[in-house]
């Protein structure tokens, strides 16, 4: 018998019993944080997984795939020249507009392709952080000096924290600079451009199906036109999709023809049976996923096809299950806070409120590390900082969690250590931190 195996087990066995055995349920914080988490996850099934994070593992999928490697190493990898790196790298957000949860299958696919360390992280905090919708949005409702801040702190952030990591971790990107000077890529399979189509329609099909709403005195201009007809728009970039995977992945018409005959028909029934408007779009979304899914991996005219949904699937069952785990715990700590909801965790919300006046050090540093471990969707940050200043929040402290809080959370945070290990997680939630917080502090006296 291993008894350090045993122990271990009789362990979990007496701290589950000792939990269940002191479990606060006459507690009503304990209640609520229970509440939250519920709220929280049953928020972020119904606006995140189907079109956000669905799609991000198909367009994951399509970098490990189908982009060679060359090209890969061309842009990010170790010895790829540092000036396009890293412009690449932090100008990424303003394609993308995705969140701290939805860049991580695509993080993962270019580190696994061989990025170097730097451009990769530069491309992990640019992502959400330089998000252009989210950058309007912040100048048009907290103000046009705080839309520049973010702007400017977001792409010097990308960049600084890149080269820091790259410089920290300098011995192994030496290693990996030699151990990629030796590979010899392949010719490519198909032209570049066509590629690329592929793989912008699926960002676009990303970005238009989770184009976030105008604030309500908002009832004209493009923003509100593009919203009110992001589904027609994204219709359009699906018709782009089918027309890719005929010419391009040279799939059967007739499976793509019977795909999208049947997205149209459960889009009309979703749409004239179900009034909520945001959970009418999820059953198109997933008859889509679906029947991509299928048709690329019954495909036998070419084995990436059925590659590519298989490799979205092994970015699924990694990402998942830890962000599903992070979700948990960052409800029943911090709370659910979207839309119109704001129901608290067993941390309470008026402490936060409380302890982010001012423009201290301590009120800069703290709203950096809130931020950081919360979850902000897409474009929700904005809304929940309007209510924090006018809850008595500093101007300083709210760029501090605006510029720590899109590209960390505590789901993202287990993903990434999956992916690069602790120490390396450590040292960029770290950078991050601290860069928010001085940054915060800078802003806050000047304004």
């Amino acid at each position: 018998m291993d008894n350090k195996r045993e122990l271990k087990t009789l362990g979990w066995i007496v701290l589950l019993f000792l939990a269940a055995f002191f479990l606060p349920i006459e507690s009503a914080r304990f209640n609520t944080a229970i509440a939250a988490t519920m709220d929280l996850v049953k928020w972020y099934a119904r606006e995140h997984v189907v079109l956000c994070l669905l799609p991000a593992f198909f367009i994951a999928g399509v970098i490990s795939v189908f982009v060679s490697q060359g090209s890969v190493l061309k842009y990010f990898g170790a010895n790829a020249k540092k000036w396009i790196a890293y412009t690449v790298a932090s100008v990424s957000g303003t394609i993308l507009a995705v969140c701290s949860c939805t860049i991580l299958p695509l993080f993962s696919s270019i580190h696994k392709r061989g990025a170097g360390l730097g451009p990769a992280i530069a491309f992990l905090y640019s992502g959400p952080a330089i998000n252009i919708l989210a950058i309007i949005l912040t100048a048009r409702i907290l103000g046009f000096e705080m839309g520049v801040a973010r702007t400017i702190g977001a792409v010097v952030f990308s960049v600084v924290i890149g080269l820091s990591m790259s410089f920290i971790y300098r011995k192994e990107e030496r290693v990996k600079r030699e151990q990629q000077m030796n590979i010899q890529n392949p010719p490519e399979k198909r032209p570049m451009w066509q590629t690329s189509f592929h793989f912008f329609t699926l960002v676009l099909i990303l970005v238009f199906a989770n184009w976030g709403a105008p604030t309500k005195e908002e009832t004209t201009g493009v923003w509100y036109f593009i919203w009110s007809n992001k589904w027609l728009i994204t219709s359009g970039f699906t018709l782009m999709l089918g027309y890719s995977l005929i010419k391009i992945l040279k799939i059967k018409w007739q499976w793509v023809l019977g795909s999208g005959v049947l997205i149209a028909i459960s889009a009309f029934i979703s749409f004239t049976l179900i009034d909520n408007m945001k959970i009418a779009p999820l059953v198109p979304m997933l008859t889509g996923i679906v029947s991509l899914s299928v048709i690329t991996l019954l495909d036998k005219r070419d084995q990436e096809n059925r590659e590519w949904t298989i490799s979205s699937w092994g970015f699924a069952k990694q990402i998942i299950p830890l962000l599903a785990v992070g979700v948990i715990t960052a409800g029943f700590l911090l709370g659910s806070t979207h839309d119109s909801t704001s129901i608290p965790g067993v941390i309470p919300n008026n402490w936060i409120e409380r302890l982010v006046g001012g423009n201290s050090i301590f009120s800069n540093l703290f709203a950096s590390i809130v931020g950081a471990f919360m979850y902000f969707a897409t474009l929700t940050e904005v809304p929940i900082l309007q209510g924090l200043i006018a809850s008595g929040m500093g101007k300083g402290p709210a760029l501090s969690l605006l510029l720590a809080g899109p590209s960390l959370s505590l789901p993202n945070m287990l993903v990434i250590r999956e992916v690069i290990g602790t120490k390396k997680t450590a040292v960029y939630v770290a950078l991050v931190i601290f860069m928010a917080t001085i940054s915060g502090l800078i802003y806050g006296s000047l304004f």
